[in-house]
Order: structure tokens, then C-alpha cells, then sequence
């Protein structure tokens, strides 16, 4: 059972501070040809959708996700972030860092790294705001450490090293991480 957090000023002063909320697509952004999907078109607070392809998460030839029931978190500006449900995930090989984060939208995360190998590799939200309970517990993977597929497709990282948003050939920007982008 998750545990939820509550928005205080703070938080509510953050999510109003966003101009790009997926309405209207800048200037400057791609426009997306059939079967793409722009990054500026994602809305703000974020959405959650299914994955329906086949997810794969690899460290070497160690095996850390494997799921056909995926999340993508859709977020203005951002490639998906795709999450993967535990029990499809080797936690055995997950250790957690003792960083953390707070998202103005999701919650508190946890960062994880391999038990013998690279550091944050991954991270999951056991305290999520209500509206993304969905995802609490779940993992994500920074695509930039670990080899992500999906559906076949190596996913290449989203630029910026903070970043672990999931860019695949249907996703155009510019993202969130590129040089000049402004995504206030």
C-alpha cells in the first residue's frame, strides 16, 4: 500500500510555474508526421497510459525487467518514461543508492543501483501524490545506464544526464535536455 503525500504551498508554487502544459505547441517544436507523437503535445500535470509493448531492461547479459504490462508517464516536454509493475522486475539485483527526489507531480523517488555494478540505474515513487498511485512501487530505468527496449527498439536516452526519459523513433522535440530548449 502506497503512502500518499499531500501538495503544500510549495509544491502547488511549482506546478503553477509551468507555461508549456501540452495545449499549445511552441514555436520552435517538430510538428509530428503520422504515427509520431510530439512531445509538446503531452499535458501537464502528466498522464499515465499503458505500454503495450514488450518491455526489456538488460545489464550485460543479466536480465533486470522483462513486462507486457508497462506505464508511460507522458509529461510536456519529455519523452514517456515507461514503468515497470515489481513483479516483473529482478529486484534481487537492485540495491537503493540513498538519493532521493521530489517531483512536483508524482511524489518522493528512490534512486537504485546495480548490487555489483553501475549506480542509479533506476528508481520508483513509494510515496506518490493520489492522482499517480498507479506507479507507486513500480520501476523505472535510465535508459543512458542500462539497455532498454521496447517493443524491439533500443531506446536511446533522453538527453541530460538527470533525465530518464525513453526516446523512441515516434517521439519528436526537441526534449526536455536538449540544448536551448525552454520548457517552462
Amino acid at each position: 500500500m502506497p503512502e500518499f503525500l499531500q501538495p503544500d504551498a510549495r509544491i502547488e508554487a511549482h506546478r503553477a510555474k509551468w507555461r508549456f502544459r501540452g495545449q499549445t505547441r511552441p514555436p520552435f517544436a517538430r510538428i509530428p508526421g503520422a504515427c509520431e507523437e510530439s512531445v509538446w503535445d503531452y499535458p501537464r500535470p502528466p498522464r499515465i497510459d499503458p505500454e503495450r509493448r514488450a518491455i526489456d531492461v538488460r545489464s550485460g547479459a543479466r536480465v533486470l525487467a522483462e513486462s507486457t504490462l508497462g506505464l508511460r508517464v507522458l509529461e510536456t516536454a519529455s519523452p514517456p518514461t515507461v514503468y515497470v509493475p515489481p513483479a516483473d522486475v529482478h529486484t534481487e539485483l537492485l540495491v537503493p543508492s540513498g538519493a532521493r527526489s521530489l517531483c512536483e507531480w508524482k511524489g518522493e523517488a528512490i534512486d537504485y543501483d546495480l548490487v555489483d555494478g553501475p549506480a542509479s540505474v533506476a528508481w520508483s515513487y513509494p510515496r506518490v501524490f493520489p492522482e499517480f498511485e498507479a506507479i507507486a512501487g513500480w520501476f523505472a530505468f535510465y535508459p543512458a545506464r542500462v539497455a532498454c527496449t521496447l517493443g524491439g527498439e533500443r531506446v536511446r536516452p533522453q538527453p541530460g544526464d538527470y533525465y530518464g526519459g525513453w526516446l523512441t523513433d515516434e517521439i519528436v522535440g526537441p526534449v526536455k535536455g536538449e540544448a536551448g530548449v525552454v520548457d517552462d
